[in-house]
């Protein structure tokens, strides 16, 4: 197994495209190009869920390597632009996060918009369009599973869910995640929760709804895997729920 990529604004993890199965990382790290400095903000701010999901880049890698199966990360801050967005989103590129305003975004403007998805935004759907293309000249329609983590509070209010499944339309895949996360019977797991998977022009919406290809997002508590200890015991839980989907069984 190996990393490539074309483009600084996304890694590939090769991967047995036959698994049928390709993951993604929409927020995989906390970094910004060196022409944006670090946005007009402190670095405490990137270390905080504002700028990446905390701990998934380290599952996505662990899964692709106990799967045999490709993945694909951003490689850049949410904070620079939100690759879970479509490029007509609101929310695309954030003047506020949570709290946090950032100067670095006060001022963009339909130039500097545009810019930012055509450097770090339209090159990783495409990476995601040509892993899809791939798999299908083998035959093969991939299952899309998305990798996030949420904050374990919110607005001063914690979270109670170990996991949440996000899902759109599509319930296929996600009726399997729930099913087994359930089974497992020390999780309290959520039906989309924190979130919903409702959200037209995001990376599953895009890649999965569109194209109607199985799909699911899967987020994570931060706290459950900030430290190895709680990575490698998340790889071992999902690894094995994957695993059983691509085979047929649940």
């Amino acid at each position: 197994m190996f990393e490539t990529s074309l483009n600084d604004s996304f890694a590939r993890i090769d991967g047995n495209l036959k698994r049928g199965l390709i993951l993604l990382a929409d927020h995989a790290r906390n970094t910004i190009p060196p022409e944006y400095g670090a946005l007009g903000l402190p670095p405490e701010q990137f270390e905080r869920h504002i700028a990446y999901d905390i701990g998934v880049e380290a599952v996505t890698r662990g899964l692709a390597r106990a799967l045999d199966c490709p993945a694909l990360m951003a490689t850049y801050s949410r904070l620079l632009i939100d690759p879970n967005r479509g490029a007509d989103d609101p929310t695309l590129i954030m003047r506020v996060s949570d709290g946090a305003i950032v100067p670095g975004n006060a001022l963009v403007d339909d130039a500097e918009r545009e810019r930012r998805i055509a450097r770090f935004h339209r090159p990783y759907h495409g990476a995601i369009t040509a892993e899809i293309e791939r798999a299908k000249a083998l035959g093969v329609d991939p299952v899309l599973v998305s990798l996030h983590s949420f904050t374990p509070f919110w607005k001063g209010i914690a979270r109670p869910w170990h996991v949440g499944v996000l899902w759109d339309t599509d319930r296929r895949f996600a009726g399997h995640l729930l099913a087994a996360f359930r089974a497992a019977g020390d999780l309290c797991v959520g039906d989309n929760e924190p979130y919903s998977g409702a959200l037209v022009g995001d990376t599953l919406y895009t890649h999965g709804t569109s194209r109607d290809l199985q799909h699911g997002l899967i987020e994570i508590r931060q706290d459950l895997i900030a430290r190895q200890s709680g990575v490698d015991e998340w790889i071992s839980r999902l690894a094995p729920i994957l695993e059983a989907y691509m085979k047929g069984g649940s």
